[in-house]
């Protein structure tokens, strides 16, 4: 027998960093969220390490990543194979570079920020059951005292590769396993790496190592020649030897804190929607841990959820705004496979042919610098946009820099970013607008309806790049719409496209 224990407006599944970010902005909009995670307690384990430029960026829209930054490491170089590295040194963002810390420190101040905010966390209820109809989902869970159920509005499979919440939607998740028997390990060193990010790599095997700060180091290894199943013990010595191998050094590794093995697939669900029930993170999509994108991806999506789920939910768009999640993120997660896909590939490279190229791209230094420069981008987050509209200004879609903003009042935000911790849309524009045009006095007649879901800002350089553009930010800080002195009418088909309905209307 089972008796109803919650009722939310969303149900997310999941207390990873990628449900934790959805909970919060979610609550911080004022819906009522609750969080169902099947873990009786938080874990002290972690698989993620790596926070990238697009995902700070996001925290720092949230107020988190300064916080953040302070319990890792920043990295402004990573080295691939032989001489070829991705200078994140010339990203242009605010965070040009990758963290380095534990994805416990991650989920903490997500967890934080999303229990402040209102948000709900349930441990110890693991999903058993899933039914959806017309007006909502109920989901049933069993728990240390029994089986409860749950009724929400919407529901966000944001549970992990093994998702339950897939499985009992139907969704499928076509794929393959890319490399098996992956040994990861928190281990202490006598001897310290000369590299910050120490990676080698042979056709036989790899290694990597990288550090948390704390004085324990993170260890991921492969050999091709020796495959256990996933619930084999790791032995130390064996994982030593392959680190010689692959880095020509040990470094001493000893008293591991803990060793396990694990298989990494490449899989994507074909839909993130199915009528009221949502995918993000590695329950949509997952590949192998080249690039570390695996974390970030999952945050960036929620980025994307949040906002679109909050307006539906109160009213102020279709439910049709949700499909754009799908036509979003979606080719962002095929994307984010290939990416991986080829850096493991090439890294593990073991015919000749395939080797030849590795070692040729890792020669050539400077004539790829183009295209690393590219690849950089990709890999950080910061070169993902959005395709927009045909006939959109060339703005629309695009990924928007932390600008600078006047400041017409001493608490009044100084960048973009401290603007969108409202969690609203920030509409930019200078003053200086030419006679008759919408901001030319009449900016208060054309929004003011709006004024409870929109944040008014103008560039600190009036006369920069946007001196001629009003340009509409997204709350995941991505242009939603921009034009070149819009009229009113303009402007105001822009805003109930985008922000919705105006109130009273």
């Amino acid at each position: 027998m089972t008796s109803t224990v919650t009722e939310s407006e969303v149900a997310v599944v999941g207390a990873g960093p990628t449900g934790l970010l959805l909970a919060g902005d979610l609550a911080a909009a004022g819906v009522k969220v609750v969080v169902l995670e099947k873990r009786a307690a938080e874990s002290n384990l972690t698989r993620a390490f790596a926070v990238h430029a697009r995902s700070l960026e996001q925290l720092d829209a949230r107020g988190l990543a300064d916080e953040l930054i302070a319990t890792g490491t920043p990295v402004s170089r990573l080295r691939l194979f032989n001489n070829l590295e991705l200078d994140l040194g010339q990203l242009p963002s605010r965070f040009p570079f990758v963290l380095i810390t534990p994805q416990s420190h991650t989920e903490r101040l997500l967890q934080e920020r999303a229990l402040k905010a209102g948000a709900v966390l349930l441990r110890d209820h693991r999903v058993t059951g899933l039914r959806q109809d017309a007006d909502g989902v109920t989901l049933q869970a069993q728990t240390a005292d029994g089986p409860v159920s749950h009724r929400a509005r919407y529901v966000v499979g944001a549970d992990g590769v093994r998702s339950s919440v897939r499985e009992l939607a139907g969704i499928p998740f076509p794929g393959e396993s890319v490399v098996n028997s992956v040994v990861l390990a928190d281990v202490r060193l006598e001897r310290t790496p000369g590299e910050l990010l120490s990676v080698g790599a042979t056709g036989d095997g790899f290694a990597f190592v990288v550090p948390f700060g704390d004085g324990w180091y993170r260890v991921i290894a492969w050999d091709r020649h020796h495959q256990l199943p996933d619930d084999a013990p790791v032995e130390l010595a064996d994982l030593a030897e392959l680190t010689r191998r692959a880095l020509g050094e040990d470094y001493g590794l000893h008293d591991p804190r803990w060793m396990s093995r694990f298989h990494s697939d490449e899989r994507q669900a074909p839909r993130y929607r199915d009528g009221r029930v949502l995918l993000a993170g590695d329950a949509a999509h997952c590949h192998s841990p080249a690039g570390g994108q695996g974390m970030n991806t999952g945050l960036q999506d929620a980025a994307n959820l949040s906002w679109k789920l909050a307006a539906v939910v109160h009213g102020q768009a279709p439910e049709s705004l949700l499909d754009s999640y799908q036509d979003e993120r979606h080719p962002v997660g095929k994307l984010v496979l290939r990416l991986s896909g080829g850096l493991i590939r090439m890294a593990l490279a073991q015919s000749t042919p395939l080797r030849a190229v590795r070692s040729m791209v890792g020669g050539m230094g400077g004539v790829v610098n183009p295209l690393v420069a590219r690849g950089a981008r990709l890999v950080s987050g910061i070169g993902i946009h959005y395709r927009a509209e045909p006939g959109s200004h060339p703005l629309a879609g695009k990924r928007v820099p932390d600008l600078r903003l006047a400041q017409d009042a001493p608490d009044a935000p100084g960048r973009l970013y401290e603007a969108l911790r409202a969690g609203k849309f920030v509409l930019v524009s200078t003053d200086e607008r030419a006679p008759g045009s919408v901001f030319s006095g009449l900016e208060p007649e054309v929004t003011a309806p709006w004024r409870g879901r929109l944040v008014h800002a103008a560039p600190a350089d009036p006369h920069g790049k946007l001196r001629a553009t009003v340009l509409l930010v997204r709350p995941d800080g991505y242009a939603a719409w921009a034009a070149s002195d819009p009229s009113r009418e303009e402007l105001r088909r822009a805003l109930v496209r985008w922000v919705g309905e105006p109130a009273g209307e």
